[in-house]
């Protein structure tokens, strides 16, 4: 299942989503940078080894391979996986290079659509208007927009979601799944959500998905070592709970739509390990990542508030 993050203006945090999400997903997964205006991962985050990661093997690599009959199990040659386990296929650095993939969108969303045995997190960044990298979007299983609780940013989102339906429709004869995800301060989750869910109407093409929380220092332990401070961060836990509602765990999405805090649940991964090695590649399924490790939910009234600063 390949699930499209991304958002129509303004920085609302659409990489970090993706990479919490796949941080937490509870099945194999990748994350894609597929942003064709430049993504910056191959500069936040370190591999495996601690290095920096190799620029010229990812989106890049995978799209003149496409040009060939390409397999989507091949996809796993050109990703790389980063400090922890998780494993992901860098994107292009500029928008120059996105313009060179234009023509190719369509067969690279097919290829992460049909990875066998994972699902695919895909970060999308900021949405244009209808063009050739919407035959990417209309692969997803399921397209996520990220924005804030403000009028503005949500009125957007709103005919944005109207252009993605339209577009996917015209490219597929069906509709696809479009959820909303609002990044807010736990504090105003609910009337955050309630909101943008009344802005967004009923006759959208989007409904409320949920709520990642506005954590800011969390964001920034997203780039080094995973660590015990980071599982129980707010940003951690409310993007578990959106994981498992995107992976199909009903109940955990009836209480995230609400804004409630969920209920204790037992881990759905195994205990944390170290990453396995470049072994890894010959097995038809990649071993799950260090950050997958799933930990029981608590009550979100408990911990404290968020701090304010830049996401």
């Amino acid at each position: 299942m390949l699930i499209a993050v991304a958002a129509d203006k303004g920085a609302p945090g659409v990489t970090t989503t993706a990479v919490a999400l796949a941080a937490v997903w509870p099945r194999a997964v990748l994350l894609a940078e597929c942003d064709p205006a430049g993504g910056d991962l191959v500069y936040r985050l370190p591999s495996e080894s601690g290095d920096r990661l190799d620029p010229r093997r990812g989106l890049l690599s995978l799209a003149v391979a496409a040009r060939r009959d390409l397999q989507p199990a091949q996809l796993w040659a050109h990703a790389q996986k980063l400090r922890g386990g998780l494993d992901v296929l860098l994107g292009v650095t500029t928008a120059e290079q996105g313009a060179g993939l234009e023509p190719l969108w369509g067969p690279v969303g097919s290829v992460l659509a049909g990875l066998p045995q994972a699902d695919v997190i895909a970060d999308c960044g900021r949405l244009g208007a209808d063009g050739p990298y919407y035959d990417l979007l209309a692969c997803a299983g399921a397209v996520v927009l990220v924005t804030r609780p403000t009028l503005g940013e949500v009125v957007r989102l709103r005919d944005r979601a109207q252009a993605v339906s339209l577009g996917v429709h015209r490219r597929t004869g069906r509709g696809t799944r479009l959820g909303v995800l609002v990044v807010a301060d736990h504090r105003v989750f609910s009337r955050a959500l309630a909101e943008v869910g009344q802005v967004l109407g009923r006759d959208s093409a989007a409904s409320v998905l949920g709520g990642i929380a506005f954590e800011p220092r969390s964001a920034e332990l997203l780039r080094g070592e995973w660590g015990g401070r980071l599982d129980k961060s707010l940003l951690i836990r409310t993007a578990r709970d959106v994981a498992g509602q995107l992976a199909g765990r009903p109940a955990v999405a009836a209480a995230s739509a609400r804004g409630e805090a969920p209920a204790r649940r037992p881990a759905p991964g195994p205990a944390r390990r170290p990453a396995p090695g470049p072994a890894r590649r010959a097995a038809p399924r990649p071993a799950r990542h260090a950050a997958g490790r799933a930990g029981p939910a608590e009550p979100l009234a408990d911990l404290p508030a968020a701090e304010p600063g830049g996401w």
